[in-house]
């Protein structure tokens, strides 16, 4: 078995910003070997670095080169695992089980491309599970932000009836009968460990993930009295509109850029 964060292959990856490269990476992840994509500004520059945490389940919203390509343009060395058995990965999906540690060793293929000693974390939906888990498993994370992320998985299988069985089958059943899965898959159970700030943003009509979610976490951390930060927008669902996208990037990616002072994590 090789060692896990180790990289396998590297090729190149076509991308539609002449300003930013782009290259998927074969790694090792517990015996896994899984994909991600790795995204650069061409110019040379000391870029924060960057672990972007794809939302969506199995192959419904894998990685876009262009969604990461416009967080390099920020000014960022991106990396963005597919997760297990996506887009020709080994292993299975399992939706924030082990799968999270996919999203752990990226961070170790990250620090290849980037000089800097810690990273910052973004979850989008899903994707917010994996940010806030490898927050709380690692203590190299300047800052975390999740954005319309779940943060109960037993919530998000309550709401989402249309995944019900796509989830029971990932999981082996519902929450009535295999509750310990789920909890152990919800970080809420372990934010005592979460040691960075954390940016929470949210609209308020989504309804592919609940803002309850989000008002769960920042309550969560409250109770912790860790540093927590929330831009919830009135009237907006799950994707924001271009504009509004847009202006949000530009803002969570410079508030992302001061929560580093000398090399080192709040």
């Amino acid at each position: 078995m090789k060692e896990n964060g180790s990289i396998e292959s590297i090729r190149k990856f076509p991308c539609p910003n002449p300003n930013i490269e782009i290259k998927e990476i074969l790694y090792w992840s517990q015996g896994y070997r899984v994909k991600g994509l790795l995204a650069k500004p061409k110019k040379t520059g000391d870029y924060d670095a960057l672990l972007y945490l794809r939302g969506g389940l199995q192959s419904l919203g894998n990685v876009r080169p262009a969604r990461i390509a416009e967080f390099a343009q920020q000014g960022f060395v991106v990396f963005a695992p597919y997760y297990r058995g996506n887009r020709g990965g080994e292993g299975r999906d399992e939706f924030a089980g082990e799968d999270r540690y996919d999203a752990l060793y990226g961070a170790d293929i990250l620090k290849v491309f980037s000089n800097k000693p810690t990273f910052h974390v973004f979850g989008f939906s899903r994707g917010g599970l994996m940010a806030l888990w490898t927050t709380i498993l690692r203590d190299d994370v300047a800052s975390c932000v999740t954005w319309a992320g779940v943060s109960d998985v037993v919530s998000m299988y309550n709401e989402r009836v249309d995944m019900r069985r796509t989830i029971k089958r990932i999981i082996g059943g519902s929450p009535s009968k295999l509750r310990e899965l789920y909890d152990e898959r919800t970080p809420l159970f372990n934010i005592e460990k979460v040691n960075a700030p954390v940016l929470i943003i949210h609209g308020t009509e989504d309804e592919n993930v609940s803002i309850n979610h989000s008002y769960q976490l920042e309550q969560a951390l409250m109770k912790q009295q860790k540093t927590v930060e929330t831009w919830f927008s009135s009237g907006l669902s799950h994707h924001y509109p271009p504009e509004k996208n847009r202006q949000t990037v530009r803002a969570l990616s410079e508030w992302m850029k001061t929560k580093e002072v000398s090399g080192k994590a709040f």
